[in-house]
């Protein structure tokens, strides 16, 4: 035992070296930090997985923004206020060309064509509106000066076109024949010239007539003075301005609709179908008067017609019994009240919910109790047409029966036909509303400054003269609100980002542009009539684009809409992802850190 303890103690430098190599093996881990250092690569792990959710939102964002985008097809906002400010800058003046042709006036110095050219364009300038206003001739007109005496014709000189005067025509025309005589000028001048002829004769009486076509013309015993006079105001009271005091009818008083179509809607009132009832022959109507006046104004507007028999329908206003008449009296205060909306059920027409303008014409027949019935004027004149009109409604005629009293005294009720000879009276007072709803003269009458001159009517309704001045003054018109609707329409679409534009909205802007344009451009050459068809054109396409379905539809909704619908899901959701991948980042680069130091440690201790 002794010896094997003394075995034991007998190596004590070998336990002092174990003990001081176990010691050297501790010193390093006694020096590790677990705070700023660690002795193993971070894992990824996490991070990968954070990264991927997060990347996968932002992925899925292009795909939920092209969810909700809206469709916009591109339109032309540089052309459309280019329109806007030409119409607005330059008004749309058509070239007019004046002929006047003195007949029968001695030679004089002051009687030369040059000489007579300028008086009467200082007179036309006097007449003249100033600024000049859009659809009329104000400063965009030539004139051009025959003078036919005994000596031979001598004409203006350098001129753009010659005239086509015979010298020595009027001799042959009696002028007792108004319609011979227009006929003679038509043959012998037509063209689109304005002509006023001016002869000089021994009538005393001067009597000025202005034909069916572009020809006027004025007989009688006149002074060099007046004959420029009257040929200055003819040129621009009548062919220019249509006979109009104020030249130019206000737009909103168009009675065409925005598409440029008019319905034309006849209705034939039997009051009280007690007493009687009455029908009319409408086709034969229709197919003798109403087709030449539809072809006449088929530049100006697409015009169809529709008739109605209705009963049972009373007016609204009272009358009384004028024994000096002998007829019962409503006076024009009691107009505004006559139309009875009520039992009138005039609106029937499959146009009537859309922008087509419908123009009402009533043939009031009233019952035996206020038969017959009379209008009396605010001079306490009885009117000779007995109706009277609603401007951008239409007109209302009242019809009495022949012999009303003696029919009422019927004890059963009487059935008849309008007979085509009243049918024929009571339609020329309807053209004359007619005309006036459109801003013409239904007396064919226009009295100036220098005389008064007879105005001939024409079998379609309108002369030439007067369709060109509903083709300047519409094109004016119409190429107005088109600029107007465009421009409402990009201000619109400017204003509002996510409004659904369709290529069609597209194709129809650019369509009303170039209609536009072309208008503008025949204006120009004096087209008249294409330029009122293309002024209609753009007009139409305008409106059609600016109240297209798809404009305003219920998918349209605004970016605030869009965030508000959808923020609440995808804003929570989205940030959590957001912060746990910022937070996992932030771990990662941390405990990398720790590890880059421990293995600089062992480096150095190395």
């Amino acid at each position: 035992m002794r010896s094997r303890m003394a075995g034991i103690t007998e190596a004590p430098g070998e336990t002092h070296q174990i003990s001081e190599t176990t010691h050297k093996a501790e010193e390093p881990e006694s020096d590790f930090d677990p705070k700023t250092m660690r002795n193993s690569k971070p894992g990824i792990k996490r991070l990968i997985l954070t990264l991927s959710v997060l990347f996968s939102f932002l992925l899925g964002f292009p795909f939920l923004w092209k969810s909700v985008e809206i469709y916009r097809a591109p339109l032309p906002f540089r052309e459309i206020d280019m329109l806007s400010a030409r119409i607005e800058s330059n008004p749309l003046l058509f070239p007019c060309h004046f002929q006047a042709i003195f007949v029968g006036f001695d030679s004089k110095p002051s009687m030369t064509p040059d000489a007579l050219g300028s008086s009467i364009l200082s007179q036309m300038t006097k007449l003249t509106s100033k600024p000049p206003q859009c659809g009329t001739c104000s400063t965009n007109f030539s004139i051009a000066v025959t003078v036919d005496s005994s000596s031979g014709c001598i004409q203006t000189r350098n001129l753009e076109y010659t005239s086509s005067w015979r010298c020595g025509l009027m001799g042959t025309i009696d002028f007792s024949d108004d319609e011979g005589v227009d006929k003679a000028l038509a043959d012998s001048l037509g063209g689109k010239v304005y002509s006023v002829v001016v002869v000089n004769g021994d009538r005393e009486e001067v009597r000025a007539v202005v034909g069916k076509y572009r020809h006027a013309w004025v007989v009688g015993r006149v002074s060099e003075a007046e004959a420029v006079a009257r040929a200055a105001e003819i040129f621009v009271k009548v062919f220019m301005n249509g006979g109009k005091e104020e030249g130019l009818i206000h737009g909103e008083f168009m009675p065409v609709g925005a598409d440029g179509k008019i319905v034309l809607s006849f209705n034939l009132l039997n009051s009280d179908p007690q007493d009687w009832v009455y029908d009319w022959d409408f086709q034969s109507i229709d197919e003798t008067l109403l087709a030449p006046v539809i072809e006449a104004l088929e530049s100006v507007a697409n015009i169809s017609v529709e008739s109605q028999v209705l009963y049972h329908t009373p007016k609204s206003s009272f009358s009384h019994w004028d024994d000096e008449q002998e007829s019962y009296i409503f006076s024009a205060k009691d107009l505004p009240f006559f139309v009875n909306s009520n039992e009138w059920h005039l609106d029937t027409s499959i146009a009537a919910g859309g922008r087509s303008k419908i123009l009402q014409f009533v043939v009031y027949i009233p019952s035996a109790r206020e038969c017959p019935l009379l209008l009396q004027l605010p001079n306490g004149e009885i009117s000779k047409t007995n109706g009277f009109i609603s401007p951008m409604w239409g007109g209302v005629l009242v019809w009495n029966p022949k012999d009303c009293l003696k029919d009422s005294e019927s004890q059963h009720p009487l059935w008849r036909t309008i007979s085509q000879q009243d049918l024929q009276e009571v339609f020329e007072v309807v053209m004359g509303q007619f005309r006036q709803l459109f801003g013409l003269k239904s007396n064919h009458v226009y009295v100036g400054a220098s005389g008064t001159s007879s105005l001939l009517a024409s079998e379609r309704g309108f002369t030439e003269w007067e369709l060109d001045v509903l083709s300047r003054q519409h094109t004016c018109f119409n190429l107005h609100s088109c600029a107007t609707t465009l421009g409402s329409l990009s201000r619109l679409v400017q204003s509002l980002p996510r409004m659904i534009i369709m290529d069609e909205i597209g194709k129809q802007v650019m369509y009303s542009l170039e209609a536009a344009n072309l208008a503008r451009s025949n204006a120009s050459l004096g087209l008249y009539d294409a330029s009122a068809v293309s002024s209609r054109q753009a007009r139409s396409l305008a409106e059609d684009a600016f109240f297209h379905p798809s404009i305003m539809s219920v998918s349209y909704y605004s970016f605030e809409h869009c965030f508000a619908v959808y923020s609440p899901f995808f804003l929570p959701v989205s940030m959590h992802v957001l912060l746990a991948a910022l937070r996992e980042w932030r771990r990662y680069k941390q405990e990398n850190k720790k590890y880059l130091a421990w293995k600089t440690k062992v480096k150095k201790d190395s």
